[in-house]
């Protein structure tokens, strides 16, 4: 388990991961705070939500359209912009006397700035870290996994405490930190190669990473698992029909929302104390046994097992952890912003048609029919996907990947 932390010894890491933290503890704080806002000032529970979603969906666009960038600028530099764009948004949008209309298209270009971010900060980690890469991952894996957990919960007491816009203005200054900590503790980070060729088209550069995923079946394969997501998220859009379904009260419903989480961060944790070899080659397995806890949902589970199965569930998941790493690691480096970016898209589209479709299907059949559905639907297609990565010969892959530490 040492192994796990040994990241941490890696100069610049430390920064990164901490200014990572800080973005996702005032994104959590920012989301809750704008959906108080939109409330307090129209009273609508729709427009409250669709506020929530406004901070999701444009990174559907801009993961496609900007990751981009972190092929094309010095990493670090790309980082440090976002962070300060950010940082300048929210506080205009932290300011009492900005009308809603305005606050919303500042929340979509808070969010458009995301994706280069976690592009670029995605593609400088395998540089900066090397064999501990792995390591890496799980540390952050771990870390936000608990963040997640722990940030609702807390940023709700946070916004009733101090107000939205205090909150908001909170937010703000974590991109601000975050800004300084990524320009003192890491190197630029050139892009691999130097920058695209003069004359290259904005197309090929923006699709760069679709072709290079596409032309590697490898690549292709992991990608096919980690979209995977798309079915075991709808428990998570559900939570709250599937709480009043079987009578739990409104407490319970943070701890199942909090129960996948949690399993994911003690899967993470248990997948470091196995060889790298067995972790590449359990990928498929562990990509079933996500989904196959959720097909016990047709039996009608009572509120303790539904709370195990989603900690199954999330225990399994931690296999995005090595998959992604492994994905990362096999990207053509010059590549590997964009590669990131169309992945990540990709997931996050993934995920939103999943808890829309289970939306309408618990509409139409109960909360506890639809996760079920998810979970077969889920399971067999994870069955197809762990049937093609065995022929991608896990054992090979795993011997390609870089010594780890």
């Amino acid at each position: 388990m040492a192994g796990t932390w040994s990241a941490f010894a890696v100069r610049g890491f430390r920064e990164v991961w901490l200014a990572g933290l800080l973005s996702v503890a005032g994104d959590q704080l920012a989301r809750v705070a704008l959906s108080i806002l939109v409330f307090q000032r129209t009273g609508s529970a729709a427009l409250s939500a669709a506020t929530y979603a406004l901070s999701m969906l444009p990174a559907l666009v801009s993961g496609a359209l900007l990751s981009w960038l972190a092929d094309r600028f010095p990493r670090r530099r790309v980082m440090v912009v976002c962070d300060v764009a950010r940082a300048a948004l929210v506080a205009v949008m932290a300011v009492p006397a900005t009308p809603l209309p305005l606050m919303a298209a500042l929340l979509v270009l808070v969010q458009l700035a995301e994706a280069p971010f976690s592009a670029a900060q995605g593609a400088v980690l395998p540089e900066l870290l090397g064999t501990r890469y792995e390591a890496g991952q799980a540390v952050q894996q771990v870390t936000t996994q608990l963040c997640l957990v722990l940030g609702f919960a807390a940023a709700a007491f946070v916004v009733t405490g101090v107000g939205a816009h205090t909150a908001l203005a909170i937010d703000a200054a974590t991109f601000a930190v975050s800004a300084l900590l990524i320009r003192a503790g890491l190197d630029s980070h050139p892009p691999p190669g130097g920058r695209a060729r003069h004359g290259t088209s904005w197309w090929r550069q923006v699709a760069g990473g679709a072709v290079a995923v596409r032309r590697d079946r490898t690549l292709s394969t992991l990608v096919w698992l980690g979209w995977l997501a798309l079915f075991t998220v709808v428990p998570e859009g559900l939570a709250v029909p599937f709480a009043r379904e079987i009578g739990a009260g409104g407490g319970w419903i943070g701890v199942l929302l909090a129960a996948e989480p949690a399993g994911a961060v003690a899967g993470a944790l248990l997948l470091r104390l196995v060889a790298r070899r067995v972790r590449v080659r359990a990928l498929g397995v562990l990509a079933v046994g996500t989904s196959a806890p959720l097909v016990a949902y047709w039996a009608q589970p009572a509120l303790g097992t539904a709370l195990a199965l989603l900690f199954l569930s999330g225990v399994c998941s931690a296999y995005q952890v090595t998959a992604g790493a492994t994905f990362v690691q096999l990207s053509p480096p010059p590549l590997r912003g964009r590669a990131l970016g169309f992945a990540r898209t990709g997931m996050i589209a993934g995920q939103g048609l999943g808890i829309v479709l289970g939306g309408v299907l618990a509409q139409l059949a109960g909360a506890a029919t639809a996760i079920a559905v998810a979970g077969t639907a889920g399971a067999l297609v994870a069955l197809a996907a762990a049937a093609a990565w065995s022929r991608r010969r896990p054992d090979a892959v795993s011997a390609a990947l870089p010594a780890e530490a």
